[in-house]
């Protein structure tokens, strides 16, 4: 924590603010769970010890419930699952991921006190929570979660107040952090991280969090690397200038922001973006050719409709159904609604994915041209999600046969993510690996433009990235 102070945020509470002046994509720094569980829905795809999707995983004798890449996932996860083994056994199954986080958060403050090592700004117990702040119904959840929990919970003789046990669980709601795989494209689990905790919101932050699944595969247990979290700074930050994180995504509007941020973290936002509803205007922007009002609301309702219907029907696994809606639904946003605008963004991804996966990578490479250009009006430059939304359509064109596009796209991509994820992540690598791979095509292509066509269509294998539509979860 060289890079990083604790100190009083004013009416935010407490903050981190850096330490000197910090380089752009400078790690200012990484932190290791306190305590993460992988979720039910993935509890036997994901490791759960490095949280990597991840097939023909080995699973617990004991338990019969847990799984791992190998033995050596298993061996380094130990320590974590001994005890929650035990209390799976006497149940006899699995609870939810909420009671099972909860459970090791106290096992592990019982071991360490609440603080795992000296860099440690804050015990976990000292965390904010807002459980008298709950929804009615979240609120009858939280009290029915701890009732499970008591059943679960095994440590001997120690036990703890419903009340305590409450704030345990107040804690995770605000303070967990989702965890992806290793590709970036799903949500497998949740963590939490106490200095991670520690830094504010802001809109349009000055930092950007990744999860480091570590390194388990050198022969020595010695050289391995834990999982963990990596806070990255976006851009210069001044000696003494706050640190922050964006908690929810951006593309949404102020309004939106500030009431998802009300609604699960209990504060109100008053950062300049929401403050001043900056982009709000590109987000809800009709087309340059000034159609009225009233009909730009009109399209707005229809694409909104069209967007449930298409979210159905994906849902449903029929994707002509989906990239018909989305045919129906451009034409209608067609000379009305701008290209940053929100709903014509969302359905230009949705047909860019589908087309794809389909296969029919021209059309979905123009609709994947048309989102970024969207997006580089409204994210930040440096922003995580711009990257990979950025690589996508590098691969998109890759693979339309436009390597020219497809290797310009993809070195963006790879400056953004050398930022956003340092040189040693696995997505990071994966875009080196396309790097290489598309400039070499491109010098083929410059040299003889049919033997390259040629050889494309021969060799063309679809990467991973365009396998099957992404998760919208």
């Amino acid at each position: 924590m060289e890079r990083a102070e604790l100190f009083d945020a004013g009416s935010k509470g407490r903050g981190l603010r850096a330490a000197k002046e910090l380089n752009t994509g400078e790690v200012i720094f990484s932190e290791p769970s306190f305590a993460a569980v992988v979720f039910d829905s993935l509890a036997t795809q994901v490791c759960h010890s490095c949280f990597r999707h991840k097939a023909n995983l080995h699973r617990c004798a004991q338990c019969k419930f847990a799984h791992y890449c190998d033995r050596t996932c298993q061996t380094a996860c130990w320590n974590e699952h001994k005890q929650e083994c035990g209390a799976i056994k006497k149940l006899g199954s699995a609870p939810s991921e909420n009671i099972r986080l909860a459970a090791r958060v106290l096992w592990r403050m019982h071991k360490d006190t609440g603080i795992a090592s000296d860099s440690q700004l804050i015990s976990v117990d000292q965390l904010q929570e807002h459980v008298a702040d709950l929804a009615a119904e979240d609120f009858k959840q939280l009290r029915a979660d701890v009732h499970k929990f008591l059943q679960y919970w095994s440590y001997g003789t120690r036990q703890h107040s419903v009340d305590y046990i409450s704030h345990i669980f107040g804690i995770i709601k605000c303070n967990g952090f989702t965890l992806s795989d290793q590709r970036g494209l799903q949500a497998v689990g949740v963590g939490l991280f106490p200095n991670l905790c520690l830094v504010n919101h802001d809109c349009w932050p000055n930092c950007t969090v990744i999860l480091n699944h570590g390194n388990q595969s050198a022969v020595s247990s010695a050289l391995h690397s834990q999982r963990r979290i990596e806070l990255r700074a976006l851009g210069k930050i001044p000696e003494g200038e706050e640190l922050t994180v964006s908690y929810v995504d951006f593309l949404n509007l102020s309004a939106d922001r500030q009431k998802k941020l009300k609604e699960r973290f209990h504060f109100d936002c008053t950062c300049e973006h929401c403050s001043k509803h900056i982009e709000d205007d590109l987000m809800t922007a009709g087309a340059d050719s000034k159609p009225s009002a009233d009909k730009v609301k009109e399209v707005t309702v229809f694409s909104k409709e069209s967007l449930e219907k298409i979210e159905k029907s994906r849902v449903e696994g029929d994707y002509n159904e989906v990239l018909k809606l989305c045919y129906e639904c451009l034409q209608k946003q067609e000379n009305v609604l701008a290209d940053t605008n929100l709903y014509k963004l969302q359905v230009l991804s949705i047909a860019s994915e589908v087309l794809s996966y389909q296969r029919s990578f021209a059309k979905a490479a123009d609709y994947a041209h048309r989102m970024v250009e969207g997006y580089r009006k409204l994210y930040h430059p440096n922003n995580a999600q711009l990257g990979m939304a950025i690589m996508r359509a590098g691969v998109t064109h890759w693979h339309a046969g436009q390597i020219e596009e497809g290797h310009s796209l993809i070195c963006q991509a790879y400056r953004i993510l050398m930022v956003t994820h340092g040189s040693n992540h696995a997505i990071t690598k994966d875009l080196e690996g396309m790097r290489t791979q598309t400039e070499l095509e491109l010098k083929m292509f410059k040299q003889n433009k049919a033997a390259y066509q040629t050889m494309r269509d021969a060799a063309l294998n679809p990467l991973k990235l365009c396998k099957q539509p992404l998760s919208r979860d």
